[in-house]
């Protein structure tokens, strides 16, 4: 016990050495956060704070096992599977650092964190099997692998995206790994419990000066080498006993940053927008959208996640079926508060995916008459079959009229003109729109007029303007 509370102090004191070198550094490079529109804080802030955590638990796990005798003799077992969880870790770690510098696109970030994952994997940390229950044991095989890049790069995102609020992602992140080391002990795991203490000695330090108001952020060095030192060390603990518990815990103690990333993700599909697209909705955004003040949020996540993570001890004595149920219930009520708070609408999600759906079938409906209205363009040799395959797709793409005004070069305008056989349109449902065409010859001019009607959105309008355009522009007109 006395090696566990050396490396928690040593981590904490160390952190609370390093972390005001690290502000200086930061403002003597001009590493700050400015205030904008995505942001809450309203001066400009050091943001590579990750870096006295990376340098306190990196020094002090190397150095408890250099000192220690028993770490030394228990790490034999596991020394391949330590050194590959450092160095993806310090590569996940450089990658932050350098986008916290110089910046970095989100989906370079994305294939560093699976090849990170990948060579875990490599190493042998993977999630072979699951013990549900003494009887119950999911075994995974091959699919091991890709659970764990699964498990490993989630948990590493949702960590990332919880840094939103002073001290929100270095205080969840600790309740995380004191209770990944409250597993490691009662399990006899000494080598995680010691890495996890270490950071947990290095975020207790460093929430000195990262609680509000923060005059350090984490930055995605801190946040992103966090969340993979967690996820990784869940999996290592998980190895040993093969019992739910040891994914079970960082999954309720990380539940609020899990389910508000699973919840981002979902926002963005309904409203059809890049999953690395940037969000202001998240859990600690609408809690200050109800009025909390920063800090008053802050502690109240820290709560919930203390309460949900104490709970989870519990499925450490158990090894039925109650521990799944403890489990579940506390999922529920962390689910129940993103209801309270307005992140989950069942109705605003069910209706988003009709609408959705109904978006994908009208488009693939459009994209099949426009292959429909291709084969007669193609078989257009003549101008009056180049006109009449213009009707045709002006009939399909439900159109209220066409007309082609023909300028020669005497200064005579031709003009040819298709209405829709229905002609009860209400004109206030109608765009038109000009389109200046170039025929085969210079002499003459052309511009299309097009009317269409907004049968469901203006969206579909847009859509069936622009495969309009991609048929004239495809098929020019014929002169013969």
């Amino acid at each position: 016990m006395n090696i566990y509370l050396s490396v928690y102090l040593g981590s904490a004191v160390l952190s609370l050495l390093i972390t005001p070198l690290v502000i200086w550094l930061a403002q003597r490079i001009k590493a700050v956060d400015h205030p904008g529109v995505r942001t809450v804080h309203t001066r400009s802030t050091p943001r590579i704070g990750g870096v006295a955590v990376f340098i306190t638990s990196v020094f002090i796990i190397v150095t408890a096992v250099l000192l220690n005798d028993i770490i030394r003799y228990v790490l034999q077992e596991i020394k391949l599977k330590l050194i590959a969880l450092l160095f993806s870790a310090s590569l996940i770690f450089l990658v932050g650092l350098i986008d916290d510098l110089r910046g970095l696109p989100a989906r370079f970030k994305f294939l560093v964190e699976i090849l990170a994952s990948l060579i875990l994997c490599l190493a042998g940390i993977r999630i072979s099997s699951i013990s549900l229950t003494d009887q119950y044991i999911l075994r995974f095989g091959v699919m091991g692998n890709l659970l764990t890049i699964l498990w490993i790069v989630g948990v590493t995102n949702a960590v990332n995206l919880s840094d939103g609020l002073d001290g929100l992602a270095a205080g969840i992140s600790a309740v995380a790994c004191g209770v990944i080391a409250i597993f490691a002990i009662y399990d006899g795991n000494i080598v995680m419990a010691v890495l996890t203490l270490a950071m947990l000695g290095s975020l207790t330090g460093f929430l000195f000066f990262n609680f509000n108001p923060a005059r350090i952020f984490l930055g995605d060095c801190g946040s992103l080498f966090i969340g993979f030192i967690i996820a990784s060390s869940s999996v290592l603990c998980s190895m040993k006993s093969s019992a739910l518990v040891g994914l079970a815990l960082p999954v309720l103690a990380l539940g609020i940053p899990i389910f508000d990333t699973l919840f981002s993700m979902l926002r963005r599909f309904l409203e059809r927008r890049s999953m690395f697209s940037p969000d202001r909705s998240h859990f600690h955004h609408r809690l200050i959208d109800m009025g909390l003040r920063q800090r008053h949020v802050v502690l109240l996540i820290y709560i919930m996640t203390v309460l949900a993570a104490g709970l989870g001890l519990f499925m450490m004595v158990t090894r039925d079926i109650s521990s799944l149920v403890v489990f579940f219930c506390i999922l529920l009520l962390l689910l129940l508060a993103f209801c309270v708070v307005g992140s989950v609408q069942l109705r605003e999600i069910v209706s988003s995916l009709q609408k959705k759906y109904e978006i994908a079938n009208q488009r693939k409906h459009e994209k099949m008459n426009f292959e429909q209205v291709q084969l007669y363009f193609r078989g257009a040799c003549t101008y009056k079959q180049w006109w009449d395959a213009v009707c045709e797709a002006a009939r399909r793409m439900d159109f209220a009229w066409v007309s082609l005004k023909t300028k020669e070069l005497d200064g005579t305008i031709r003009t040819e003109v298709w209405r829709a056989a229905d002609s009860n349109y209400d004109l206030s449902r109608i765009v038109v729109m000009t389109i200046p065409i170039n025929g085969n010859g210079v002499e003459r001019l052309h511009e299309f007029e097009i009317a269409i009607s907004v049968d469901s959105s203006y969206e579909s309008v847009g859509y069936r303007a622009t495969l309009f355009n991609r048929l004239i522009d495809e098929h020019t007109i014929v002169y013969s």
